[in-house]
């Protein structure tokens, strides 16, 4: 995996947004990639567009010489001091600035000054143009937008879209497909040759980064155990449907431990805040409606989904659909699980049921269902896998993917097949 990694859906999104007036807030999985994109790749576009580097201000507060400006007042302080007044826009790249503490406001009493305060002063001064980034559960969270009340911009990055890892990759790509269901799109996954240290990385990474910073930031440190056993339940019910109560009673029957359902909701909220899942809702495609409950929970990154169960239960069908569900994300839609309910009639008596539609996708007006098919082995399958996208009764395209590497086509009934890396590398 020698070529250079592009991301050039966030590399656009950061042009699109450049010098709109608001602080740009960098969000995203620890370690997906958020500091290389701002740092080196968003920074070599602005050189390249003539951008005078003395222009560029960038400080890593994670870097011990750094550690002074922890402090908001020293930080502001030194920002301000590189500012270069002449007409043209400095641009400035704070990289993990939830380092910086809260401090005592020295001209109030019983008030603080936080980084927040140092950066809306920023945004606020003419020719300024902010960008920032952070990497703990409290500022990974998706309420970070209320912290600058309104005047900041979100843009999320995600792990390595399988478009963006299949184009790292140099040489043979033959096996890329298994590689990157098995060890996921984490960047610096990318980089390491041999197989064992990829999975190594990877745990380290869950004990070492994620778990202690969702305990840490969430005061839960006697808890530990239940965090540990509920990310590993979660994991073996990727593409699964259930709920908070499910979860709970499975913690009764198998693990013992009497877990209250608010509990392993709220639990499940710190492991949403800091990005290691999403949730995708039910919606009702006739009735216009969420179905409050189950939910299907989905991993952000899938190496670190099989790390957390050791690499042991990589079944490539709901694997298949959490990528597929990974990559409508990165492309910006929506996505919601779909359920249609239909009436049949058996011995003059009606039957009500409902049909699953893997996903429901909506990205402003525009709308489509998929359905994650692994295997279409015979007409019975298909007419399954199908069934509930012919009772929509509607004109949304509608497409199914499988596994196999078949030749891309569309039925009678308007349906579009195609196979999951044609999809993936946007070739539908």
């Amino acid at each position: 995996m020698s070529k250079t990694i592009r991301r050039d859906t966030y590399l656009n999104e950061l042009i699109r947004k450049k010098e709109n007036g608001l602080v740009k807030v960098i969000t995203g999985l620890r370690r997906c990639g958020k500091s290389y994109l701002l740092f080196h790749i968003f920074r070599d576009y602005l050189l390249s567009a003539s951008v005078d580097k003395d222009h560029i201000i960038s400080i890593a507060l994670d870097d011990i010489q750094y550690q002074r400006y922890w402090n908001p007042n020293e930080l502001n302080e030194y920002i301000r001091s590189k500012i270069i007044n002449d007409g043209n826009t400095n641009y400035v790249f704070i990289d993990e600035i939830q380092l910086v503490k809260d401090v005592k406001n020295p001209y109030l009493e019983g008030s603080t000054v936080g980084f927040t305060d140092v950066v809306l002063g920023l945004v606020k001064m003419p020719g300024v143009d902010v960008y920032i980034t952070g990497s703990n559960s409290e500022m990974l969270s998706k309420n970070i937008l209320s912290k600058f009340r309104g005047k900041c911009d979100q843009i999320h990055v995600s792990p390595l879209s399988y478009k963006e890892f299949y184009d790292a990759k140099d040489g043979d790509k033959t096996h890329a497909w298994n590689e990157y269901l098995t060890y996921g799109g984490m960047p610096f996954v990318t980089t390491i040759p041999d197989y064992s240290d990829k999975a190594n990385y990877l745990k380290n990474l869950f004990e070492e980064i994620y778990i202690k910073d969702i305990m840490e930031s969430n005061d839960i440190r006697r808890d530990e155990s239940v965090l540990n056993d509920l990310l590993n339940i979660i994991s073996s019910l990727v593409g699964s449907l259930t709920n908070p109560l499910k979860l709970s009673n499975t913690f009764k029957t198998v693990k013992k431990l009497p877990i209250h359902s608010q509990t392993i909701e709220r639990y499940i909220g710190y492991l949403e805040d800091s990005f290691l899942i999403e949730k995708a809702k039910r919606y009702s495609v006739k009735g216009k409606h969420y179905i409050e409950s189950p939910q299907k929970y989905y991993f952000t990154d899938l190496g670190l989904r099989n790390a957390r169960l050791n690499f042991a239960e990589i079944e490539e069908n709901h694997i298949m659909e959490n990528i597929i569900y990974n990559f409508l994300r990165s492309r910006g839609y929506n996505v919601d699980v779909g359920v249609v309910d239909v009436t049949t009639h058996d011995q003059g008596k009606q039957i009500r049921k409902q049909l699953e539609i893997d996903f429901v996708c909506n990205k402003g007006n525009e709308k489509l269902y998929i359905q994650s098919a692994y295997s279409l082995p015979n007409k019975e399958k298909l007419l399954q896998e199908t069934r509930s996208l012919t009772k929509t009764k509607d004109s949304f395209k509608k497409i199914v993917v499988v596994r196999d590497d078949i030749v891309p086509r569309q039925d009678g009934t308007g349906i579009y097949f195609i196979g999951v890396e044609h999809f993936l590398l946007g070739l539908v």
